[in-house]
């Protein structure tokens, strides 16, 4: 019997600044990384809880680690069934209402534009993103509904 794999991920985020002029006087930008990685992200809150909406929020990232885990799940089985995918495009989205507590992302729509080398059929690969999606460790990560709707082309 093989010993399971456990992966263990670090994060850090750093704010300075002050909170006493109370909720709207201070400012939401941050700083964020993962080590080992050492590229680090200035962060702020979405605009609508008094955000910088030239910076990433936590919200966006989640819709984007949604994304990009699909992406690489669905190349990954793409190129384990031998399919050329040439290009994987996304146009992600996500919902939180604030009007049905606690706040949270409910909702998840994934919507790729992916282009393979003619040969397999349009159903062998929207199977295939079915199967990415049940591989996708951020979708299994997750309570909020996720959709994916793929455009499928060949070239």
């Amino acid at each position: 019997m093989s010993e399971a794999r456990v992966h263990r991920y670090q994060a850090h985020c750093s704010w300075r600044g002050s909170t006493g002029a109370g909720y709207e006087g201070y400012g939401r930008a941050h700083e964020a990384g993962a080590p080992p990685a050492t590229a680090v992200m200035t962060l702020s809150s979405d605009p609508a809880f008094r955000g910088d909406p030239t910076l990433l929020n936590p919200e966006q990232l989640v819709v984007l680690a949604a994304s990009s885990c699909q992406l690489l799940s669905f190349l990954a089985v793409a190129a384990r069934a031998r399919l050329d995918v040439r290009e994987y495009d996304d146009e992600a989205e996500a919902e939180m209402d604030e009007g049905d507590p606690p706040a949270r992302i409910t909702r998840i729509v994934l919507r790729p534009r992916i282009v393979l080398a003619a040969g397999p059929t349009r159903d062998r690969v929207e199977h295939l993103v079915d199967v990415a999606h049940r591989e996708c460790f951020i979708a299994n990560s997750l309570r909020s509904e996720m959709t994916i709707q793929p455009t499928i082309e060949f070239c």
